[in-house]
């Protein structure tokens, strides 16, 4: 599949943004971050400019943008429809939760509620996100059973990580940063097994299947078309396997392994020291889920695509 900007932008930076808001709502619920006015303005203020940004970068894939508001009326039968729904309902108790905490000062029942309904949202909207890929059933790479465990897992490492550097400017909270080396190592695992998974997977349908010549050798002699169309554009992409290899690579060490060595860095230090190394670890993890995100596209295969072999 085509691999948008705009569309690993979203996914990169909304999930960020979205893990880092539910993450707050719950550690202050359970007592795990400061209660600091400024410590909430940083993090809250973080997280709902990742999550706009992304939101907004989403409409620039559509065809016409200004046609976006139709999507909400979908919501019963399209997981972009409820995706649209979910992201704009987490904004009131977001809403709420910023402003009594940062505004007012308040972190009593109702704003650790607030905070706990937002984490709620945030969790649902990456949900839908991840169903919106999950549920086509024409690719493979994406109908599986580690689609949303991993886009929820990716969620909540980033917005671990970003905990963990803006704990790391308060004097540091050891648990925050546990907690964010504990999603990076499981993250780590669980991208690994699905790069596995889809490398031994078996294509659900083949040239010989979809013609009923059976399972031989069965290969298009010519073009079905003289001009490039929109399957092609969007469907036809491929990478080469050698440079998926090395951009793999490159995912695992900036996501993972560089970020865990970072924070774990941040957890052993102080001071100045910690809020260089979980800084970093941000840096890295932002930039190694951009590869990430941008394999997640390029290695997808559309069963579309075997009817233009050997053209693409």
């Amino acid at each position: 599949m085509h691999p948008a900007i705009s569309v690993i932008f979203f996914t990169t930076a909304s999930g960020a943004g979205y893990g880092l808001l539910a993450l707050t709502g719950i550690g202050l619920a359970l007592g795990l971050v400061p209660a600091d006015r400024l410590f909430g303005l940083i993090a809250l203020g973080l997280a709902l400019t990742l999550v706009t940004a992304g939101l907004l970068a989403s409409t620039l894939h559509l065809g016409h943008p200004e046609r976006a508001w139709r999507a909400f009326s979908q919501w019963r039968s399209s997981w972009l429809s409820r995706e649209g729904v979910a992201s704009v309902l987490t904004y009131v108790p977001a809403a709420v939760f910023a402003a009594g905490w940062v505004l007012f000062g308040r972190t009593g029942s109702m704003i650790v509620l607030a905070g706990l309904l937002a984490a709620l949202g945030a969790l649902v909207t990456v949900y839908t996100t991840s169903m919106i890929y999950a549920s086509l059933r024409t690719i493979p790479e994406w109908a599986n059973g580690y689609t949303t465990p991993v886009y929820l897992l990716l969620a909540a490492m980033s917005g671990a990580v970003l905990l963990n550097a803006v704990a790391a400017m308060f004097g540091g909270e050891p648990v925050v940063g546990w907690v964010a080396a504990a999603l990076l190592a499981a993250g780590w695992a669980l991208k690994l097994a699905a790069w596995r998974a889809n490398d031994t997977r078996a294509p659900p349908v083949t040239a010989g299947r979809a013609t009923g010549l059976g399972d031989g050798a069965v290969r298009s002699i010519e073009w079905p078309h003289t001009a490039e169309n929109y399957v092609l554009k969007e469907m036809g992409y491929r990478v080469a396997r050698k440079h998926a290899r090395q951009l793999r690579r490159i995912a695992w060490i900036c996501a993972f392994a560089v970020p865990l060595a970072l924070v774990l860095v941040s957890l052993a230090a102080g001071g100045a020291a910690a809020i260089a190394a979980a800084s970093a670890a941000c840096v890295f993890a932002g930039l190694g889920l951009v590869v990430e995100r941008w394999l997640f596209f390029a290695e997808a295969r559309h069963v579309a695509a075997l009817y233009y072999r050997p053209a693409v």
